[in-house]
């Protein structure tokens, strides 16, 4: 975790932060705590709106990609490694001081240490918790401008990006859920957890669908989308989709519900989808979902709607659909 070895380096491991202007904080996790970076000039850069939220509840200043320069950013580390060197050219790109890099070891921080290390001079490491702290002095983004990235044409034709999910392609579970969605779908659909948007180009080429709403929590997977999805009855939103507010019910949610924040499994998040689909759908609306095979949503979605049934799948995922939501009484 980032707070100790943050606390070590400011407090006699050789790491000063300027005392006046605006310190960048790329990704830091929701329960980090920044003590030794003023909250006053301290400005948190998430682009996954849940985490985006927390911090802005917690009174920081909060956006999902730098729009200033800053006196010094701090960079902690995501566990895609393409997506973490990008991270690391943009905040030196927006720094005029020091840039600092943490990260645990299970996030790969050692090979970046190596990377960075191996074309410029790097201080530290601070090394406690099962990560390492580290940082560079001077702006170097001539030094990193080569890892840069953001979305791009895979050869498949869609646009993605690195640490988005699925960004090399198509996923299994999603392709296998377009092949059992029947033709009529109704007038309004909710995709939640849209990504960069596959199972809504395909649910718009029903003719009769007069709105897809597209609801994605990673600002950098909605831009991909934005790339992706052109069709003008494509509206995009970047919220919680367990929180999100519809314009007013919709005839079908379909969805590929993620499963984790984190390494391990939390099937909480699949089963707060769930929860969702039944609370914005209409009476008779329709839920299509595809879920791990190994993951529980029986229960949350016997207990969400009047009718569910298995739809079949393979080895490695299982398909519902579900029908008449219920919702608590008021």
């Amino acid at each position: 975790m980032i707070d100790a070895r943050l606390q070590l380096a400011l407090g006699g491991g050789g790491l000063d932060l300027p005392e006046d202007g605006l310190i960048g904080v790329f990704r830091p996790p929701v329960d980090a705590d920044l003590d030794g970076v003023d909250m006053d000039r301290c400005q948190i850069l998430h682009d996954f709106k849940p985490f985006f939220s927390t911090w802005e509840d917690r009174g920081y200043a909060v956006a999902h990609a730098p729009i200033e320069r800053f006196a010094a950013t701090i960079v902690c580390l995501p566990r895609a490694k393409q997506e973490a060197r990008s991270l690391i050219a943009q905040a030196c790109a927006f720094s005029d001081g020091p840039v600092v890099v943490d990260g645990q070891k299970t996030d790969g921080i050692d090979s970046i240490f190596r990377e960075m290390r191996g074309r410029v001079t790097v201080h530290g490491p601070i090394s406690k918790a099962h990560g390492k702290l580290f940082w560079i002095d001077a702006p170097a983004a001539d030094c990193f401008a080569d890892w840069e990235a953001g979305p791009e044409q895979t050869d498949g034709g869609f646009w993605t990006a690195p640490g988005v999910f699925s960004a090399d392609g198509v996923d299994l579970a999603s392709a296998l859920l377009v092949d059992a969605l029947p033709d009529k779908l109704g007038k309004e659909v909710a995709d939640l957890g849209a990504g960069w948007g596959f199972l809504s180009a395909h649910v718009l080429t029903r003719p009769e669908v007069t709105s897809v709403h597209m609801v994605e929590a990673g600002h950098m997977a909605l831009e991909c989308a934005r790339h992706n999805v052109t069709d003008d009855r494509a509206r995009f939103y970047w919220e919680d989709a367990t929180t999100w507010q519809p314009p007013h019910r919709m005839d079908t949610v379909v969805m590929n519900p993620p499963f984790h924040t984190g390494r391990a499994a939390e099937p909480q998040i699949g089963q707060a989808f769930v929860a969702a689909a039944a609370r914005i759908l209409a009476p008779q609306g329709h839920l299509w979902m595809v879920a791990n095979r190994h993951l529980p949503y029986e229960v949350e979605l016997k207990k969400r709607f009047a009718h569910v049934e298995e739809m079949g799948g393979d080895a490695r995922f299982k398909l519902f659909h579900a029908t008449r939501p219920s919702r608590p009484r008021r």
